[in-house]
């Protein structure tokens, strides 16, 4: 069942829209985190994270992040810059985990994160490394590309002159607050310059970086680059995959996930 919860942090406080995913017998110290994609929210995830949570045999944590599905909304004045996935990483993240009660000195966490889901899972993990076990990086961004650009800038002609907008309204309770902040903030020609290379050398937990070959928001570059800096990272490449693999190609991702898993849980083949 989705519940919300008070958060006071750097911004000041949000509701946050949040749901528990509990399979019988996961042990309660593994949780996995799901960051959801830059127009994502609890509902578009589908029932994903709950056929991952059950093949993994984990707990999940499922949550739309401020701005997006019936969180609090972005204020309209409110103007995201290029650092908006840090700060969800470095200053929202860690407050929202102690408001939990989510103890990262016994938990063994886990971050699956989509698009900028996955980009702020790479950035949380180059700083915060207490109980971090692994990451799934599904179509992250780790720099900006023109493909990316140009997609984002289709995607802002649909929303204003398509039926993208009526689209969103049944995630977001404030379709406006979710797109405008995400996409106002990628076309800033000062996001150009905005690149996350640097911080994945300090990553001390492996990392599981999936891509499908159609993904129309970004290249291979990307997750080759993480394999290229990472300390330990695992490349996974998808055939008739978009942006989403989770929804392109759920069973691939689950199956990977599940290998990864058990690879990490037993060091197995990890330098």
């Amino acid at each position: 069942m989705v519940s919300k919860v008070q958060v006071p942090w750097l911004l000041g406080t949000h509701e946050i829209e949040y749901l528990w995913i509990i399979p019988e017998e996961a042990p309660a110290e593994r949780v996995f985190v799901f960051l959801h994609e830059g127009l994502g929210s609890i509902s578009l995830w589908r029932d994903f994270p709950q056929r991952l949570c059950e093949a993994l045999g984990v707990r999940g944590l499922v949550f739309s992040r401020w701005g997006y599905g019936a969180s609090t909304p972005r204020r309209p004045e409110e103007r995201w810059g290029p650092d908006f996935m840090h700060l969800q990483a470095l200053e929202f993240l860690p407050v929202f985990f102690r408001v939990l009660g989510l103890d990262l000195g016994k938990a063994r966490l886990w971050l699956y994160g989509h698009s900028d889901g996955g980009s702020i899972a790479l950035i949380y993990a180059s700083h915060c490394p207490e109980g971090l076990e692994g990451l799934i990086v599904a179509a992250p961004h780790v720099f900006v590309e023109e493909i990316t650009i140009r997609s984002i800038q289709a995607a802002r002609e649909a929303y204003t002159a398509g039926n993208l907008k009526a689209k969103l309204a049944r995630h977001h309770k404030d379709p406006d607050s979710a797109f405008f902040g995400w996409c106002d903030a990628w076309l800033d020609p000062r996001f150009r310059s905005w690149d996350i290379r640097s911080l994945i050398p300090k990553i001390q937990a492996p990392i599981l970086a999936i891509q499908g070959y159609d993904d129309e928001y970004g290249t291979m570059l990307q997750i080759e680059e993480i394999a290229r800096l990472a300390r330990f990272a695992k490349v996974v490449k998808l055939e008739n995959c978009g942006h989403s693999p989770h929804r392109d190609q759920p069973e691939a991702v689950i199956q990977v996930a599940k290998e990864f898993l058990i690879a990490v849980s037993s060091n197995t083949g990890l330098t």
